[in-house]
This record gives C-alpha cells, structure tokens and sequence, in this order.
C-alpha cells in the first residue's frame, strides 16, 4: 500500500477529503456478459486474461446480482439507487424522468462533489443496434456527465463472414441478419472498426489526457460487447473452434417443474437453433468475450501508463448475466441464476486480494463507491454499504437479494424463490445450484416455500415504499 492511498484511505471515512486527494474512479460495464464465460469464474476455455488478472488484484464477487436481467432497467437502477419496484422504471429509459430532476445519479453525485464525470460509450441504456450503429445517445442523461462520447460501429454489417443462427432451419438464409438477433460476424480489419475498440481508444485518450488535471475522475466506459449480434475481429473466433466446444448438459424431462411463460421462452426449440447452430453462438459469444477483454487491458494498460493505477479504484462488472444454453435457455430476461448473477470485481488499491462469497447487488456499487472516496452517501439510495466486505470477504450485509425480469427472484444462500405470480420455482442452491430440481410442488418444502413467499412480500413492500423521498 503506497503511503498517499494509505492518507487517502483514512480521512475518506471522515469524508475530509480535498477534491485533489480523492481517488479516480474507473467503471468498466460490460453488456450481456454472464460470469460463466470468465475465466475468473471457472471458465477453462474463453480467454479473458485482463479480467482475471484484475480479479487478482481486487475483490471478486461470487453471488453479485443485478436488480432486473435486462438492460434499460438495470443500468437505472445501479447508477440512481433503486430498485425498480421503487423507481418504476423498467423499460427504455435512463430513470431520470422517473425519479425526478432532484435526484442526482451515481456519476452526477461525484460531479457535484468535486469529479470530472465522463462516459463513452454504453453507461445508461442504449440499443445495440439500434443506437450504437449510428452513434446515438439513446437513453442517457446528460446531467450526469461533463463530457461523453458515443462509439458507432457497423454490428451486423461489419465486412466479414456473416452468420444468422437464429430462426434458420438448416442456415438457408445467408449472411448475419440485422436486429436484437443471434448474428454472427467473423470481422475483417482491427479493433478500431467496431464500437468497442474506439471505445477503448477514447478511454486511453481521457486516461492520459486525466493524468494533469488538477481534480479527480469518474470515468464510466462502456462496452457493447457480449452483446447481440456476436461482432468481433476474425483473430478473436481463431482460438474457439466448433470442436472444442461444449454445450451445457441436455437433461432429459428438465423442463417438466419449470413454467413456460416469458421469462422462459427464449429455447432452442423456440429460436430453431440445431446443435451446430448453438455450438456457433457459444463459439462467437466467446470470440465477443475475448475482443472485449482485450479492450479492457488497453484501458487498464493506460492507467498503468500514466502512473494513475495506485489512486484509482477500478471496478468491472455487467448490467445482468445470460443464458448459454443452461436449461435450453438462452440470452437474459430469465431469472434463473445464470441470467440474475453478475460478475463483479471492485479493485481499490492499498486492499488486499480476496474472493467474497457474500450477497451484493449491483445498486449497492453507488454507495459503496461513494464511501470509498470519501463522499456522502445519498440518504435515499436503497443500494447498501458492502465496502466492508473488502478489507472482510466473510461479512455479510445482506441476506437477500431482489432481482426482476420477467418475474421476481428473491435469492438467500440457500434458496432461491422465482415468482411468477401464479407459478412459480423453488430451489435448493446448496444441493442443487444448477437449478434442476424444482421444489415448489414438494410438499416437504411447503414450510420452506411459505417463508421465502413472505420474505419476498415483505422485501416488495420495504422497496415501494420509499418514494424516493428526502435526497
């Protein structure tokens, strides 16, 4: 721990900090990255070398949650604060029309106290394609930044091999089909085609640009990629080839205890994906993964560069998880684990390595990261304090945690409670944390399932009933 971050460690709880002194903050956010697919997290075959080596040197969160599997309302919810049960915002939107001018987000608190706030790229939501081909702002809100830069990129029409997997029996159509679809495209060129590799090159520009400026920064950079449609230079697919890849275990009768409804809709009988087809979508997944990852080492390289690395807390994560074949389910909006837990890694220098087994949310990084630099944190956020759990991985802030998609997931460490309102499912995640053994029809577990029907009655009613009152 160098002896400055130590000074700024201690007179950040006192919240005595001259605007100079405080830390940086870097936010990576990736989009649509399960931790499945990180090496960090298990993964023996995506290379994601930049985030493990980053996991390495910071907490690695293992049971971190969104607050909604879906992009728009889960970037509002981590960047203003809240829930949105409380907030009700739950489409396309920034949340800053439905909590209101008064209510400063993540980015906008630390430009109020003293921060250089900037994004690139996807922060807030934004479609991908819709927004990011063009270069479009989407649903972002201007207050919250001094500067922010959009990173258009040609997705699905980006010279190459093209390959549309999704609803085409036997690959007849030819070429990657445009939209919110399972498209792939094997990309000519280098990373500066594509959105995410002007990204990475913008963030380096700030990065270097940040190292003289006589007040700290938030830097909020966002990537596209996992996202749909699978884009990447053609080196990133090399090392995956349709061999080396395995699916998720096709168990036999799996869905006879799981409801079919919205939020499980999304299968490979329903998209006509064949083996081969699912096998390809993993494969570019991967190949989106690793061309992301190498981005995120140019951005870390650069704070390195510039000598910036020692006062910066550095925090990686995704708005929600994704299905790649678990259950025959694919992409988000499920509740099921793969889809409702996060990656996230919060790096801040001075604090030991350490992996925490703890329940987070991801609307608990605007307090935590306010705490760290030594700010106020906002009385009418509903995310909690877990900066504990960084200097103590055994601490434990929460013991449940809320998500929503298409239904409303209550998780304990043990249980795991997805609502739909008249089905629903029940799951040990001791015994069984692949999800297979649905218990809500078990009689046997009828006390069990009541408890947790409670729990997350009582957890809805807490969340509404903040009307997002004083600041």
């Amino acid at each position: 721990m160098t002896l400055r971050f130590l000074a700024i460690l201690i007179l950040s709880s006192a919240y005595s900090l001259s605007a100079r002194d405080k830390p940086n903050v870097l936010f990576i956010i990736s989009d649509d990255l399960t931790a499945t697919a990180l090496g960090c997290y298990g993964n023996k075959l995506c290379k994601t070398p930049n985030i493990d080596r980053l996991a390495t040197q910071g907490t690695l969160f293992r049971r971190a949650y969104c607050q909604a599997t879906f992009c728009g309302p889960s970037r509002a919810s981590l960047m203003f604060g809240y829930y949105p049960y409380a907030s009700k915002a739950t489409g396309y939107t920034s949340g800053r029309k439905e909590v209101g001018e008064d209510k400063d987000s993540w980015a906008q608190h630390f430009k109020k106290n003293g921060y250089h706030s900037a994004r690139i790229s996807k922060v807030f939501h934004m479609g991908v394609p819709t927004d990011i081909g063009p270069g479009r702002d989407g649903a972002d809100d201007p207050a919250s930044w001094n500067e922010a830069y959009n990173s258009p990129g040609p997705e699905s029409k980006t010279p190459g091999f093209g390959e549309t997997l999704q609803d085409n029996p036997g690959g007849l159509k030819k070429g990657a089909a445009g939209g919110n679809r399972f498209s792939t495209v094997e990309a000519d060129g280098d990373h500066l085609v594509h959105s995410d590799g002007k990204t990475a090159e913008k963030a380096v520009e700030l990065i270097h640009k940040y190292k003289d400026m006589n007040k700290p920064f938030f830097l909020a950079v966002g990537f596209v990629r996992p996202h749909v449609p699978l884009v990447a230079p053609r080196k990133y697919f090399e090392p995956y080839p349709i061999d080396k890849i395995v699916l998720p275990p096709k168990i036999p009768n799996d869905w006879d205890d799981i409801p079919m409804n919205s939020a499980n809709r999304r299968t490979s009988a329903n998209w006509q994906m064949d083996l081969i087809q699912q096998k390809k979508v993993v494969r570019a997944y991967y190949a989106s993964v690793s061309f992301m990852d190498a981005m995120t080492g140019k951005v870390l390289k650069a704070l390195q560069e510039t000598g910036q690395r020692d006062n910066t807390i550095v925090i990686f994560t995704s708005d929600h998880g994704y299905h790649l074949g678990e259950h025959d389910l694919w992409m988000k909006v499920s509740i099921h684990e793969e889809s409702a837990k996060v990656p996230l890694i919060i790096c801040v220098p001075g604090k030991k390595p350490a992996v925490c087994h703890s329940l987070a949310e991801l609307i608990d990084l605007y307090p935590t990261v306010s705490k760290l630099c030594g700010l106020k944190i906002p009385g009418n956020n509903q995310g909690k304090d877990i900066s504990g759990m960084l200097d103590d991985p055994a601490l434990k802030v929460r013991d449940a945690v809320l998500s929503s998609g298409k239904g409303r997931l209550l998780r304990t460490e043990k249980w795991a409670l997805l609502d739909y309102g008249k089905t629903g499912e029940l799951y040990d995640m001791e015994k069984d944390p692949k999800q297979y053994n649905n218990l809500i029809n078990d009689s046997k577990y009828a006390e069990v399932l009541s408890g947790m029907k409670e729990k997350l009655k009582a957890k809805l009613a807490e969340v509404q009933k903040n009307d997002l009152g004083e600041k």
